[in-house]
């Protein structure tokens, strides 16, 4: 299974970027063409399922995941969610921690070990690659600066000289 690791800097607090990273319908319009739906009534809480269903025309995927983790960050604790990936095609497990930062702002911790069902271990590390910049640029756009969630700037979350202040591990 390969793994992916992604670690973020934000300016915002920990409670904002963890409900923008934990907005799984928006989730969706960050990945191209991909789409979220929920399975399970709001509020987010362990049990919730959600399928993110990628692809085209008659060639999609589909991504079920149920959260068997849900504790969200409260004072200096971090959040953590960990998320079930119980599909046909896609197995494995993701977590999205956010910790407060040493000063202020949010430190984002996306963990992901995923298994394409029929994919060659011998294309893991291509998928490891693919998978780092897909959801390494869907963490920065969740956490751009505009409206909570919707990518509304561009590229990663910022410092505050405008250089990039994550990390995707192994890229």
């Amino acid at each position: 299974m390969p793994g992916i690791r992604i670690v973020r800097g934000s300016s915002m607090p920990p409670y904002e970027a963890w409900t923008r990273l934990t907005d799984w319908e928006r989730h969706g319009a960050q990945v191209p063409f991909t789409r979220t739906s929920l399975h399970t009534a709001p509020p987010t809480r362990v049990g919730t399922r959600f399928t993110a269903v990628t692809g085209m025309g008659r060639f999609v995927v589909n991504d079920v995941m149920e959260v068997t983790v849900w504790r969200p960050p409260l004072g200096r604790a971090p959040g953590l969610a960990r998320l079930e990936k119980r599909g046909r095609l896609v197995h494995g497990w993701a977590e999205i921690e956010v910790r407060p930062a040493a000063d202020t702002g949010s430190e984002v911790h996306w963990r992901e070990e995923l298994r394409l069902f029929g994919f060659p271990r011998l294309l893991d590390p291509l998928v490891a690659v693919a998978g780092r910049r897909l959801f390494g640029r869907a963490v920065d756009r969740l956490l751009a600066p505009g409206p909570a969630g919707t990518g509304g700037g561009r590229g990663a979350a910022r410092g505050d000289r405008g250089e990039p202040t994550g990390t995707a591990e192994g890229q």
